[in-house]
């Protein structure tokens, strides 16, 4: 069966780096768009960031763009988000999720990794 397992999450302060990673498992990981998701306290889910299958688009929400990156190696089965220049708002659980893209249809997600920013 599918899995997804997030693992890089932990405490920051405001303006540090984390980089979150998900080993998939029980799909042929390649040949899907994977993105990640995030969820807040008190909030729905939120989409962060997608890449294709190949990896030769990626797409990011707005307020991400140009601190985030997304990136995956299909010969490890492995997706992968770097964050750079946290801040307090990028506080949430984060998951990686399977299919889908920005607007949703995401078939699977893992049990997510916590990420706190705060100083």
């Amino acid at each position: 069966q599918v899995q997804l397992v997030e693992s890089g999450g932990g405490s920051v302060q405001p303006g540090g780096s984390l980089r979150l990673s998900c080993a998939a498992s029980g799909f042929t990981f390649s040949m899907y768009p994977m993105n990640w998701v995030r969820q807040a306290p008190g909030k729905g889910l939120e989409w962060v960031s997608g890449i294709s299958s190949g990896g030769g688009f990626t797409s990011y929400e707005d307020s991400v763009k140009g601190r985030f990156t997304i990136s995956r190696d299909d010969a490890k089965n492995m997706l992968y988000l770097q964050m750079n220049r946290l801040k307090p708002e990028d506080t949430a659980v984060y998951y990686c999720a399977k299919g889908g893209w920005r607007s949703g249809g995401w078939d699977s997600r893992g049990q997510g990794t916590q990420v706190t920013v705060s100083s």
